[in-house]
């Protein structure tokens, strides 16, 4: 049997915790945070064909990168590439499992998930000790400038700014803004509970230690939840009447929820199907164009209920509950905003 604590440990760092940003000054010190700019200014123009976007499906974090590049219709100038959903170990004689890329024999290749095309690494950790032996955090997503041969940025906050808004000279959907000067204040306060309360609370309710440290997640997870649901019942989106990154970052973990995180994770208090404008709400965000192609529900299951790790020891992948997000939503209800702020009706 793996050593699942270990591979806990891992997994909670590599893949909950990306895309709170610290502060410039903080951000300068941290490897991989160069910023890519339309005017090039950084260093680093947004030039199609450039750069390069590792993402898993399974990853909230980095879903949240594929979701705004389907939204501003970069395909044809971000390529990008999906890993195994299922970690392994990356190295003989050590504990660390991770991401992994369907290239070595005898791997099992999950549908959708595309060897390394720049370096036909075998696992994201070799791309990592590639660039720099010292690094010890081999997440996704990362963004990668195949000019320079270098790892631009992993974090999913900064990326996620950085298509919407400097890549719009090569992409097909540029009056797309998912932030809006408008909006930015409501969409920071937003982000500023959403993230410590949902986006990492399930993971801190998955992998809690002490019965007290679950019942203070738990309780801040459905307090946020259930003021979601307020929030939600007199406007359209979470920022306002306008689609933006607030919710994007909420509907990545909507979308694992009833999945995943109720049973997997001990939120077992309520299912997202069980509040009426949270559930309408993540339905209208899957049927957006470009959405349901990020959600890939066996990708998401492999990862949680097959890697290695300490709550589901000998990997047994549950059937799931197979929701069909396609069915008609009723959120064309409330109003919604022009394009110049967010995604319209009648989509991009």
């Amino acid at each position: 049997m793996p050593p699942t604590a270990t591979a806990a440990a891992s997994s909670a760092a590599e893949s909950g915790g990306k895309g709170d940003a610290p502060s410039a000054p903080a951000a300068a010190a941290i490897p991989f945070r160069q910023l890519v700019t339309a005017d090039g200014s950084s260093g680093f123009p947004a030039e199609s064909g450039r750069y390069h976007l590792y993402v898993s499906y399974a990853c909230p974090w980095a879903s949240r990168c594929l979701m705004a590049l389907k939204l501003k219709g970069l395909e044809d100038a971000v390529s990008y590439s999906v890993v195994n959903p299922t970690w392994v170990r990356t190295r003989e004689g050590e504990e660390h499992y991770g991401w992994a890329f369907p290239a070595a024999e005898g791997e099992e290749e999950v549908e959708g998930a595309q060897p390394d095309p720049i370096f036909g690494a075998r696992f994201v950790r070799d791309i990592y000790e590639r660039i720099d032996p010292s690094y010890k955090t081999f997440s996704v997503p990362i963004l990668f400038d195949k000019k320079a041969k270098t790892i631009l940025n992993n974090d999913s906050a900064e990326i996620m700014r950085m298509l919407n808004s400097e890549f719009n000279a090569v992409a097909s959907n540029p009056h797309v803004d998912l932030y809006p000067a408008a909006l930015r204040d409501a969409i920071d306060g937003v982000n500023s509970w959403v993230g410590p309360a949902i986006n990492s609370g399930v993971f801190k309710c998955g992998f809690a230690k002490e019965q007290a440290a679950y019942d203070e997640a738990v309780a801040a997870l459905f307090s946020a939840l259930d003021r979601c649901e307020a929030v939600l019942s007199r406007q359209r989106y979470m920022a306002g009447d306008a689609f933006t990154e607030a919710d994007i970052r909420l509907f990545v973990d909507l979308i694992r929820f009833d999945e995943v995180y109720y049973g997997h994770f001990n939120c077992n208090k309520r299912m997202i199907q069980e509040y009426p404008n949270l559930f309408n709400y993540t339905k209208e965000v899957f049927q957006l164009p470009g959405i349901a192609s990020t959600v890939n529900m066996v990708h998401i299951r492999r990862k949680f209920f097959c890697s290695p790790n300490a709550l589901n020891p000998f990997a047994i992948c549950p059937i799931g509950r197979n929701i069909d997000y396609s069915e008609p939503h009723n959120r064309d209800k409330l109003p919604y905003q022009p394009l110049v702020l967010g995604i319209t009706k009648s989509g991009l």
